[in-house]
């Protein structure tokens, strides 16, 4: 081990992640860490084999006393999010991680640290190598290209696979038991333009100020989505002015709540104060009605003094648009009743996108009841195809439904309140994991997920605690031992 990590307790998972840190691993660049992860099972003497994808699988046989225990697959991934701040100069595909040890924290210089899922691979390693284990026969499991849609757990040959429990360790928060998680898919809506010449004051309208998040994960908060406050403010233009608009957009990215969103077009002379008068009442309300949780929100305008002509949005396509803005759903639709506190299924208009001849919606939907992801896409497409439009549905990917009988997840529990004397928060996330996908190909499966605590994933302020990595490892080589 180099001087910075020397130490580290354990010793060999430390080691291990050092090894990883200094193979440059982004998504999309796996071959030199996926032929690591395979030499290392074929040093140790282990059924070791990659596939097309560039997983790696690794067979360890049970102890002795375990042969008649239940296969475990331990699984992570291997492909890290490359992030660094804008005064740094290193290359993520040449250049090795650097290591900084401040306290019990473990963290890179000025890059994201592939904590996620670095963790889960050196704790993998590190179990397969150790003999003095007691287990049942392990199937280590590392896949690739997580970061970027899961396609190494997409593209996995399970047929080789035998395991009945699986332990995923791609969850950054000790304590915290992962036990289902959401399916979804893209839809999309597309509405072919037509214009008409029109005459008036040139304006453009900003909403700005929200806080936005990720669709799962944040949208239980209740957080403004630009894109639907765009269709109100138009909503309410109409009701009181003729506006002709000339272009139409939000958002960047169908997972994210809109942040932000922008229209422009022409108003007529005469109603130009109204026009000021209807925005400021509007964000007023708007303000007042989210305060709490988007407190900055702002609608801010500018008119032109000056007449000219221009081609605008034909009113009767504009209909269907707004209709769509502000009449398809949008946010949670259902709540759990097995989980409380839990969405069930939920929907985000992420982006609206415009060009000279198309607009285009797209929406992330997200249900962890797979029936309840394809009833929300049909009312979509419904809607679309009602009003003209045409509707596609694309990266669709399976959910991890809650199992409310589950060995696994009772066994990790116990264990969990053995080593640490109070019991562990058993939760669901509104997002996508690898499980679903290997839970899809692999039905029987008893699947728990848990981690090590890493903050701030996906960023340079990436941290890893040196103590809930040793913490976890405990917990993970406890319940290989209890599984008999």
């Amino acid at each position: 081990m180099s001087d910075i990590l020397k130490g580290l307790k354990p010793e060999r998972v430390f080691y291990y992640f050092e090894q990883i840190c200094r193979i440059p691993h982004g998504s999309h660049h796996m071959k030199a860490i996926s032929d690591y992860c395979l030499s290392v099972g074929k040093k140790l003497g282990l059924e070791s084999y990659q596939d097309d994808a560039l997983n790696v699988i690794i067979r360890k046989k049970a102890s002795p006393g375990y042969e008649q225990a239940p296969v475990v697959m331990l699984q992570g991934h291997m492909d890290m999010v490359c992030e660094k701040n804008r005064d740094v100069d290193f290359d993520f595909e040449k250049d090795s991680l650097k290591l900084v040890v401040d306290g019990d924290v473990l963290r890179a210089d000025g890059t994201t640290l592939g904590g996620d899922d670095g963790a889960a691979v050196a704790m993998i390693l590190a179990i397969l190598e150790d003999d003095t284990l007691e287990h049942p026969e392990l199937e280590a499991v590392f896949t690739t290209d997580e970061e970027v849609g899961m396609d190494g757990a997409k593209a996995l040959d399970t047929s080789r696979l035998k395991a009945s429990y699986l332990l995923n360790l791609d969850h950054e928060d000790e304590g915290h038991l992962l036990v289902s998680c959401a399916g979804g898919l893209k839809g999309q809506a597309d509405f072919q333009l037509k214009y008409i010449p029109w005459e008036g004051l040139p304006f453009e309208v900003r909403i700005t100020g929200l806080k936005g998040g990720h669709s799962g994960a944040d949208i239980h908060l209740g957080r403004a989505n630009a894109n639907r406050l765009m269709g109100r403010i138009l909503l309410e233009l109409n009701k009181r002015m003729n506006v002709g608009i000339c272009h139409l957009e939000g958002g960047m990215k169908d997972n994210a709540i809109p942040r932000e969103a922008f229209f422009e077009g022409l108003i007529r002379k005469e109603d130009q104060e109204l026009f000021r008068m209807i925005l400021e009442k509007t964000e007023a309300d708007i303000q007042n009605e989210y305060r709490t949780s988007d407190g900055g929100i702002r609608i801010q305008f500018l008119v032109a003094d000056l007449v000219v002509s221009g081609n605008i949005i034909h009113p009767a396509v504009m209909e269907k648009l707004l209709f769509m803005l502000v009449q398809a759903p949008d946010g949670i639709q259902t709540m759990s009743m097995d989980l409380p506190g839990l969405p069930e299924s939920s929907l985000n208009m992420g982006v609206v996108a415009m060009d000279s001849a198309t607009v285009t919606f797209l929406w992330a939907v997200r249900s962890s009841v797979k029936s309840l992801k394809h009833w929300i896409s049909d009312k979509l497409q419904y809607m679309t195809e009602f009003l003209g439009g045409d509707y596609s549905v694309s990266g669709s990917y399976p959910e991890w439904a809650y199992k409310k009988d589950s060995p696994l997840r009772h066994l990790v529990a116990e264990c969990y309140k053995e080593q640490y004397g109070q019991e562990p928060v058993v939760e669901s996330i509104h997002a996508g994991l690898e499980c679903g996908l290997i839970l899809e190909k692999m039905p029987d499966l008893d699947i728990v997920a848990l981690g090590a605590d890493v903050k701030d994933i996906h960023t340079p302020d990436e941290r890893l605690s040196i103590s809930s990595m040793e913490r976890t490892y405990r917990l993970l080589i406890h319940i290989l031992s209890k599984i008999k």
